[in-house]
């Protein structure tokens, strides 16, 4: 994570609270765990379903082929997994990863029952330290959760880590709405209406004004592109989705 000048360097944000650096991934956890069972059902309720569209673009983005491997990190319940794992096919191989066992385990559940199991991997591991070899994979994808990482810089190196040389990482995330006129509506939704979605669907409205508030602390898209390329990646562009409220980076491996 990078921290500008006058920033604490023992302390880091969740949401608009400073917590301790070491704690943070610990109250990560706990927003997680609490939302885990209703996680995709809230996805389609606060996006109108629209999610699946910004995951479907990612997706084709991939350009995975069979055989091929992919590392899908903090990939929660396994949307781009399982999307992944038909491309890549029997002879191909995706790992499925997160921090969370909640998550994790809902991701495993649901892929399994989709019958996947014969090219998918699981793991339960930090984004900081991917416990994988380097030039492991083809691919690496993270949507909507390197937000929630303490040290996003050590997870942009980590992942760089992994990318065999030609690979390319996709990080879909929420970013900064660029359309006039967008971003008060959606100040308004994130902080009102999205708090009480929480409230009345996951019975959890303090996890969900979490959310909010990460997405305001997220860098926006400009920044997160040169994190990208100061962990060595090269290529580096962005595709705003939905006027800016999400945003596709990508970088290559060279």
């Amino acid at each position: 994570m990078q921290k500008t000048s006058g920033e604490n360097p023992d302390t880091t944000h969740f949401g608009f609270e400073e917590v301790a650096w070491a704690e943070k991934a610990g109250k990560v956890r706990d927003v997680f765990d609490s939302v885990a069972s209703r996680y995709d059902l809230m996805n389609d309720l606060m996006s109108a379903g629209i999610h699946r569209l910004w995951k479907k673009f990612t997706i084709e983005q991939t350009g995975l082929r069979p055989g091929q491997r992919a590392l899908d990190v903090a990939g929660g319940t396994g949307d781009l997994s399982s999307a992944m794992a038909r491309k890549t096919g029997a002879e191909g191989l995706v790992v499925l990863t997160d921090i969370n066992a909640a998550m994790l385990e809902r991701g495993r559940n649901r892929l399994l029952d989709e019958g996947l199991a014969g090219n998918l991997s699981f793991a339960q591991a930090n984004a900081e330290c991917l416990p994988f070899a380097d030039d492991s994979f083809d691919c690496v994808t993270i949507a909507f959760g390197l937000r929630n990482v303490t040290d996003k810089d050590a997870a942009l190196r980590s992942m760089f880590r992994v990318l065999r040389p030609g690979g390319q990482l996709l990080v879909l995330e929420f970013s900064q709405p660029v359309v006039p006129g967008l971003k008060p509506f959606y100040e308004f939704y994130s902080f009102h209406i999205l708090p009480v979605l929480g409230r009345l669907i996951a019975s959890d409205e303090d996890s969900y004004r979490y959310l909010a508030e990460s997405i305001r602390r997220h860098p926006d898209q400009e920044t997160l592109s040169g994190m990208m390329s100061a962990a060595g990646f090269e290529k580096t562009q962005y595709h705003n989705l939905s006027g800016g409220i999400v945003a596709l980076h990508r970088g290559y491996k060279f």
